[in-house]
């Protein structure tokens, strides 16, 4: 792929209550939002941002207390962020690329503000309103996040969703990324629990941006469910299930999805 040609500038989001969201803008063209998920921050497009950015105005953010965004003080709503992202920038619409928690609000912003959604990409996502079977994994989630155990829950991050290991590609950011966040997801995670209760997975037939749907061959089985259930349940959606790609499929095969992305973009410039 190309290097990047554009230069990046950094920007501080006032955030909804106070604090600032940290968030990059680069590149020209039809506007690019990438959502990351819970544990990470915007360093998962890293891969993915130099040549979109060749073709479109990329923005991407770190979610609240996360990466180089202040830790909250009270309850904040992700879908509040977002849009206070966009209202900064002067964005009254753009393309939403969101992965797992970050597809999430991606999905829940063009069900509640249609109009600012021109085209939807949802990487590896979940979905408001999902019932997440019981299992050891979410209960392990669950007491480690009880004892504030930051350590507990990095591993487990690392051993279910980054399941190739750190020998694949993107291994080792993807290690730095989820270690240097797993005591900040901790206390955002708490101030989140108090967030609006979404249910996007109820009306999927209401979506109106053009919807692609990738998730990878080798993420968690529930994310393969929640994929086809997305595919078949939205309006014209189109899904693609790509090889070697667990949970953090932009640090895995990054032209791959790239190659997708500038696809689907070009097809639906918003």
């Amino acid at each position: 792929m190309s290097t990047d040609p554009a230069p990046a500038y950094e920007l501080q989001v006032p955030a909804p209550g106070g604090g600032r969201l940290w968030a990059e803008r680069r590149g020209t063209g039809s506007p690019v939002v990438l959502l990351h998920g819970s544990g990470m921050d915007s360093r998962l497009w890293d891969a993915v941002v130099p040549e979109l950015s060749r073709h479109h105005e990329v923005i991407r953010y770190d979610a609240r207390g996360l990466g180089r965004s202040a830790p909250p003080d009270r309850t904040f709503d992700d879908l509040d962020d977002l849009r206070a992202v966009l209202d900064h920038l002067g964005l009254h619409r753009a393309a939403l690329v969101g992965l797992s928690m970050g597809g999430e609000t991606a999905l829940d912003l063009a069900l509640a503000h249609p109009e600012r959604v021109g085209a939807l990409a949802l990487v590896g996502a979940s979905v408001s309103g999902h019932d997440w079977p019981s299992s050891p994994e979410t209960t392990a989630y669950a007491e480690a996040r009880r004892r504030g155990d930051a350590a507990a829950l990095a591993e487990l991050e690392l051993s279910v969703w980054a399941a190739m290991g750190r020998t694949a590609p993107g291994g080792e950011l993807i290690r730095a990324m989820v270690e240097q966040n797993a005591a900040r997801r901790i206390i955002s995670e708490r101030h989140l629990a108090g967030a609006p209760v979404r249910d996007a997975e109820s009306q999927l037939d209401r979506v109106a941006a053009p919807t692609l749907v990738v998730h990878g061959d080798r993420d968690h089985p529930e994310i393969a469910a929640i994929a086809e259930r997305l595919a078949a349940d939205i309006p014209g959606a189109r899904a693609h299930r790509l090889p070697d790609a667990d949970h953090y499929l932009p640090l895995r095969t990054p032209e791959r999805l790239t190659g997708l992305l500038l696809t689907h973009l070009s097809a639906h410039p918003g």
